[in-house]
């Protein structure tokens, strides 16, 4: 049992990982992607790759795979923030059909469809964090550590800048700000954060298929963050801790039919993502917001 929490918390701290990271161009620049769990993969693949090459030490990979996934999302993303609102989800939902057929057909690299197995465990300092505790541990670290990147940076002009643009992209322009450069660079810094958590499952997990990088991925932490609350802090935290942690209730629930879990999870995320939009368009904590002013 312990073991089974273990690793449940440290899926918990990678999916939070990501949701923070999408919320920091949903919540503060209005840029709705359903392509984030392709640099999501890309970090993946760069650590299995390099891992089973050249070795796992993170400060090596680490930075390759932050500066891969955020270069590819400079030469994905470019073009595609040319459009707005609706065209741009359309564009992102290209590119995330575009990088699903590249790790399927890139088998050298990649594996296809079977993945890449027998990834070694992360090593820091000559130390290989193999362990539960250890894999959680770094999750967790890299968790506390990525949030406090993003509040850094909403602090900042940049960070004021995002709001303006997520505001009103024609007021902002209107009052000097280069946007495209702006949104431009929301999406490279999102892309190399989330970079981070494909580091961490892939080392983790010791095996990777493009299974994890699907638009269903995509889809799940856009709802983590819908659910959790749009713009806030502990939103995407809640969000991922609810959505990861009701799936493992549910299977525990003796009147329900295993046969039948998955729809139901299916149906009961898709009920409180309109409940939420209807009544409480700030999701679970732009509720608890609201109950302390």
């Amino acid at each position: 049992m312990l073991a089974y929490l273990l690793n449940l918390a440290t899926l918990i701290c990678i999916n939070a990982i990501l949701a923070v990271t999408l919320n920091f161009i949903l919540g503060y620049a209005g840029i709705f992607s359903l392509a984030h769990a392709i640099f999501f993969g890309i970090g993946a693949y760069v650590a299995a790759y390099m891992g089973l090459t050249w070795g796992s030490s993170l400060l090596a990979v680490l930075p390759v795979a932050m500066a891969v996934a955020g270069a590819l999302s400079l030469v994905l993303a470019l073009p595609a923030l040319r459009v707005r609102g609706e065209y741009f989800v359309a564009a992102s939902l290209g590119l995330q059909m575009l990088g699903l057929t590249v790790f399927a057909e890139w088998k050298s690299v990649t594996g296809g469809n079977s993945g890449l197995s027998a990834i070694p465990p992360a090593r820091l300092f000559q130390q290989e964090l193999d362990g539960p505790y250890e894999a959680l541990g770094l999750a967790a670290g890299c968790l506390l550590a990525i949030v406090a990147v993003t509040s850094v940076l909403l602090k900042t002009s940049f960070g004021r800048n995002l709001r303006a643009v997520r505001d009103s992209e024609s007021a902002a322009c209107a009052c000097g700000k280069n946007v495209a450069a702006i949104k431009t660079l929301s999406v490279v810094v999102s892309s190399a954060l989330a970079a981070v958590a494909g580091v961490l499952y892939a080392f983790y997990l010791s095996f990777i298929n493009v299974e994890s990088f699907t638009l269903d991925t995509s889809v799940q932490l856009m709802a983590m963050i819908i659910i959790g609350g749009v713009g806030t802090v502990l939103g995407p935290i809640v969000g991922a801790v609810l959505l990861m942690v009701l799936p493992s209730l549910f299977s525990y629930l003796p009147f329900l039919p295993q046969t039948e879990v998955g729809s139901i999870q299916q149906i009961v995320y898709g009920l409180a993502m309109v409940l939420l939009m209807i009544y409480r368009p700030g999701g679970i904590a732009g509720v608890a917001r609201q109950g302390v002013k």
